[in-house]
């Protein structure tokens, strides 16, 4: 199993960012994927969740109406679209197959002016 997030970097308050990780070596439409942030000095926290399907989505109560957890199960890929950043938002962001250990090395998000 092999997950590998991308689409990390700086950005300034109010702008946008789309992460994408890639699965691999396991059948990616069987399984709901999430993604989970870290920032220094705080827990892991839940970013969003999606099912195997795509058909529902969860939020963590910080990110609704601002971040959107899609999936494309052709191309083995869960994507996370964020929307008016804020410097809170700084973190390591993780990918994971749910019911699993298995976590991507994450991409670090940063925003500031």
């Amino acid at each position: 199993v092999q997950l590998v997030e991308s689409g990390g970097g700086l950005v300034q308050p109010g702008g946008s960012l789309r992460l994408s990780c890639a699965a691999s070596g396991f059948t990616f439409s069987s399984f709901s994927m999430g993604w989970f942030r870290q920032a220094p000095g705080k827990e892991r926290e839940l970013v969003a969740t999606i099912t195997s399907s795509g058909g529902s989505t969860n939020y963590g109560d910080s990110m609704k109406g601002r971040f959107t957890i899609s999936r494309d199960n052709a191309k083995k890929t869960v994507y996370l679209q964020m929307n008016s950043l804020k410097p809170e938002d700084t973190a390591v962001y993780y990918c994971k197959r749910l019911g699993s250990t298995y976590w991507g090395q994450g991409t670090q998000v940063t925003v500031s002016s």
